[in-house]
């Protein structure tokens, strides 16, 4: 390996170059405390900026052991030191001058929860921290000094003071780690209990604005209902109260903005930790749950949707349902089923973002328009079964129809965001109402044995023809609306439970691979994508990626990446 001061020589040898001459620094180098390795330079100074990555190995970072043995803990400690690599390149961002993205210094910008990043990985050998950096230059001429600058007086100090132990807030690494045991401390209890979700009291679920996911300044801290109040046991916090909803159906109404969407929101969030000071480090959410909604226009592709959807006027076959326009109550009951084979253990629905059609029918329109006329067979009257025989619960927020409250186990309500429970009362109320029809029959859950054909480059969008396995599709991604594959777009939008583009980006690799290497004609959706996620959990993110792993991808769950398969037209 090469020593930094063969680098610094071959740097001023090129000074005022051409650009192009700064590929010739390619390559790994060895610093004091480091190795910097400069995987991809940039083709010009106004284009993406170069890629890099330095590793330090156990023994000179000297973090404990324990700090990183339990995945909960590795992943808490990688996001800490992404934020404080960030902090460092806040002071030095642009320092160095020149022209286009000369003198840029990033890495990921975390977010309030805590995501599995390729920006920092920690393995049985020692830290790996990727970012990017602008190599400076005059136009489009190398300036060699200013990125000695940067490569031997910025980044030194910069990793330095974010990534040796020694270096850092030893009492603040520690609750980062702890914080990340005592939540995965609640999720094990939920899994033990049979629980879907935890909310603790003094949490701030409402968020500072559209735009912001900061916390809210001077909102109602959450308190439990006494009657849904449980105490747990935290390794390191010891006692926490708060509410704890169990399997099966929890309905939660109220009045206009007194909080039933903000409780849900929170809840659906709950998939991830939080960290410390964000008002939801222990909302705690079964981690398969899967929020879902109506979604017109989307594609769907060979699902059987017959539980919910059949005998249609055109006769089409729901059992193996396929359009490139979904309507809202084939979206949802597509969806529905797609949950159900991405094996989620909890439904999360709002009202106002479901098909009305699709959830429930009253009493009156049933006498207008007749069953047999009418071939959907709402959500209201599968819910019950969907727990019972699939063992899925669901948590829906309801505010026009009181038939929901003849399938609740539970029932909340938000009362100036402060939660009731009013079961009781709401039980005996039913009482002296006609009950609606809660269940119908021919409850099955689908075998999904659906098998998607082989995709071929070539017959969508331009690309080239013929099979071209040997060269990658090429991938673009477009913030949280989207991302394409060989121009091929997956809108995911409405995939509400992504909260980081990166999260897009890396689905974007995942689908990839799994087109290119796994799908072939005869495997099972469910093969497909569990093999893609079998192996992202042995060898991570190197195999999904071309020559080197870039900084900017962060994991997303395996329900997401079901999700961006069925969306995907190609």
């Amino acid at each position: 390996m090469k020593t930094q001061n063969e680098l610094r020589t071959l740097l001023r040898s090129i000074d005022h170059k051409g650009y192009p001459a700064y590929k010739s620094l390619a390559g790994a180098w060895k610093f004091d405390r480091y190795t910097l390795v400069i995987d991809h330079v940039q083709g010009d100074p106004f284009a993406s900026p170069s890629s890099l990555h330095v590793e330090i190995p156990h023994s000179l970072a000297k973090f404990p052991a324990q700090y990183y043995k339990e995945d909960c803990c590795r992943i808490a400690l990688q996001d800490y030191l992404t934020r404080q690599v960030s902090k460092q390149f806040e002071q030095y961002n642009f320092k160095a001058k020149g022209s286009g993205k000369s003198g840029l210094l990033s890495i990921s910008r975390c977010g309030q929860a805590v995501l599995e990043r390729s920006a920092c990985e920690i393995t049985d050998s020692g830290l790996t921290v990727r970012f990017h950096v602008g190599f400076p230059a005059f136009g489009r001429t190398i300036n060699a000094g200013e990125l000695d600058k940067i490569l031997f007086d910025f980044l030194p100090r910069c990793m330095e003071n974010s990534l040796f132990y020694g270096r850092l807030d030893a009492k603040k690494v520690e609750s980062v780690v702890f914080l990340a045991q005592d939540q995965e401390a609640v999720r094990r209890i939920l899994r033990e209990e049979k629980l879907v979700a935890f909310v603790a009291n003094g949490s701030v679920l409402p968020r500072k604005s559209g735009v912001s996911d900061l916390p809210l300044s001077d909102s109602v801290p959450f308190t439990s209902p006494e009657s849904m109040e449980r105490t747990f046991t935290l390794p390191h916090r010891g006692e926490i109260k708060g509410m704890a909803l169990p399997e099966g159906i929890t309905l939660i109404v109220g009045g206009g903005y007194h909080g039933k969407s903000t409780l849900l929101e929170a809840i659906q969030m709950g998939i991830y930790n939080h960290i410390e000071g964000d008002g939801r480090e222990f909302v705690i959410t079964d981690d398969t749950a899967v929020k879902l909604r109506a979604e017109d226009g989307r594609s769907i592709r060979n699902v059987d949707i017959s539980l919910f959807i059949n005998d249609l006027p055109n006769k089409k076959d729901t059992a193996r349902f396929s359009t490139e326009d979904a309507s809202g109550s084939t979206s949802q009951a597509a969806a529905v089923v797609e949950g159900i084979e991405a094996r989620t253990r909890l439904f999360l629905i709002d009202e106002d973002t479901s098909a009305t059609n699709f959830m429930v029918r009253d009493e009156f329109m049933q006498q207008v328009i007749r069953r047999d006329k009418e071939p959907i067979t709402p959500f209201l009257e599968r819910a019950l079964e969907l727990y019972g025989k699939a063992g899925i619960s669901t948590v829906l927020v309801a505010g026009s129809s009181g038939a929901f409250f003849y399938i609740a186990d539970h029932i909340l309500m938000m009362d100036c965001y402060r939660p009731v429970d009013i079961t009781q009362r709401v039980k005996e109320l039913c009482q002296g109402h006609t009950a609606p029809r809660i269940q119908a029959p021919g409850f099955q859950v689908p075998e999904f044995v659906r098998v998607l054909p082989a995709y071929r480059r070539g017959q969508h969008s331009g690309s080239r023809r013929g099979d071209c396995r040997h060269e990658h599709m090429k991938v673009k991604s477009y913030g949280l609306e989207s991302f394409s594959l060989d121009k091929e777009e997956v809108n995911v939008r409405y995939l509400e439970q992504l909260l980081d583009s990166e999260q897009v980006t890396a689905l974007a690799y995942l689908l990839r691979y799994g087109l290119e290497e796994v799908m072939d004609g005869k495997k099972t959706v469910r093969q497909v994508v569990e093999q893609v996620g079998q192996l992202w959990e042995k060898e991570g993110w190197k195999p999904f990626c071309s020559s080197y792993i870039p900084c900017g991808l962060a994991k997303p769950r395996i329900q997401e990446l079901y999700a961006c398969l069925n969306r995907f037209r190609g």
